[in-house]
């Protein structure tokens, strides 16, 4: 009785994502455009009914909710928004875009575009650790070229998250693979050779497919020198993020750059740099909104012990070392689109799996590699995820645009079932 109680709860404390994606999804396939339904809107819907359905008292649920919006993940999250949409609006208006871009178009072959833009991400990426500081920095170059080549920008931003999460994936910095090789108390050389196997297969497919896609894009190169010194706040950041510098140093230290460029070239003055910053931090505002409506309702679902139902549901599912490893990701895939973080998903399913990995004599690096390949993969396709939400904001296309040209994370997510469905019992 106590147990079915206990399942009714915490089936009750997931609903509010279900109503999201009644709200989001199912209203924009009435409608039939995904652009007629703001996900901050569907949010708002959902984070409400949260609110009503949770226990305790109104206080003590809204007070749960503002905790959640509140979390110091979630915040830091925040700041780098704003500095990213400080950085971005600078960048452009002193025209470190149109440069980079036109170098870009200089060095690349234009059938190569594509994959090119695709496996400097994936470089970029597994350097830097972190998708969202790949997304910052290249996303506003690959909206540019796409306007020069008159490639959907919607395309060319779904190239540069596709490459992004190769490096969320793999790389030793990445917060992803310190907390699934922690989980899974294995080296962290051992789960990269391991990832590879699956990685490897995936990246081939999808640089394949870009080149035959690129084989008739035709760019209009930029005629006679390119001011290779806009270029600089771009590469800084870069360098700096791949020399370990925390993403908000970075990018403060971007801004700055653009300033003293901006001021050199009489581009910028102190007020018309201020009124820059403003812009871009002005077009971060749905942004900040949806992630702090997000996190509120998201600890609503886990304090009711929604994850907790999913987590007892999967993994009393295991049967074989196949079924074992399918519920391993089916667990921290559920857990990822509850929270929209990656890392908190590994965590929150890392001992799990563990348990699973010991009780099926399963390879804990392999274990270690779906656990992060799968969380990777969700979250790349939830348009409420802060990776997409971040591409949105900086490309100005809506999530669902940039979903439908993914390609990447639709592969490797093909590939890793293929490896499961043909390992050995």
């Amino acid at each position: 009785m106590k147990t079915t109680s206990k399942n009714i709860k915490g089936m009750l404390a997931l609903s509010p994502l279900i109503v999201f994606l009644a709200v989001y999804l199912v209203t924009s396939l009435v409608l039939g455009d995904f652009y007629k339904v703001p996900v901050a809107s569907a949010f708002l819907v959902a984070s409400v009914y949260a609110v009503l359905v949770s226990e305790g008292s109104l206080n003590e649920r809204i007070e749960a909710f503002s905790s959640g919006a509140g979390n110091s993940k979630v915040l830091l999250m925040i700041w780098i928004f704003i500095l990213a949409g400080a950085f971005a609006q600078t960048a452009k208006d002193i025209g470190a875009v149109d440069a980079t871009v036109g170098l870009a178009l200089k060095i690349v072959p234009p059938g190569m575009l594509f994959a090119g833009l695709f496996l400097t991400a994936c470089f970029i990426s597994l350097s830097i650790g972190t998708s969202v500081g790949t997304i910052v920095a290249l996303v506003p170059i690959a909206a540019g070229i796409a306007e020069s080549t008159g490639t959907g920008i919607a395309f060319m931003t779904a190239v540069i998250v596709g490459g992004a999460f190769f490096g969320d994936n793999l790389s030793f910095i990445s917060d992803t693979t310190i907390a699934a090789t922690k989980a899974l108390d294995c080296e962290m050389q051992d789960k990269f050779k391991a990832n590879l196997r699956v990685v490897i297969p995936a990246v081939i497919i999808v640089t394949a497919i870009y080149l035959i896609a690129g084989a008739g894009v035709h760019a209009e190169t930029v005629a006679g020198s390119i001011e290779w010194y806009k270029v600089l706040p771009y590469i800084a950041v870069l360098v700096m993020a791949m020399c370990g510098l925390n993403v908000v140093i970075s990018l403060s230290i971007g801004i700055i750059i653009n300033f003293a460029i901006g001021m050199a070239t009489g581009i910028l003055g102190w007020s018309s740099w201020l009124a820059s910053m403003g812009t871009g931090i002005e077009g971060m505002g749905s942004l900040i909104t949806v992630t702090l409506l997000a996190g509120g309702m998201m600890e609503l679902i886990r304090r009711g012990g929604g994850l907790d139902l999913i987590i007892s549901a999967i993994s009393g599912q295991a049967k074989s070392k196949r079924s074992a490893e399918f519920s391993i990701a089916a667990l921290v895939s559920l857990a990822n689109l509850c929270t929209a973080n990656n890392t908190i998903a590994i965590i929150t399913t890392g001992g799990i799996a563990k348990d699973i990995a010991d009780r099926f004599q399963l390879d804990r690096k392999r274990v270690a590699s779906l656990l992060d390949t799968f969380s990777c993969l969700v979250q790349g396709l939830i348009p409420y995820g802060a990776q997409l939400l971040m591409a949105t904001a900086l490309s100005g296309e809506d999530a669902a645009a940039i979903i439908s040209c993914l390609y990447y994370p639709f592969v490797l997510g093909a590939v890793s079932l293929l490896s499961i469905l043909i390992r050995k019992n």
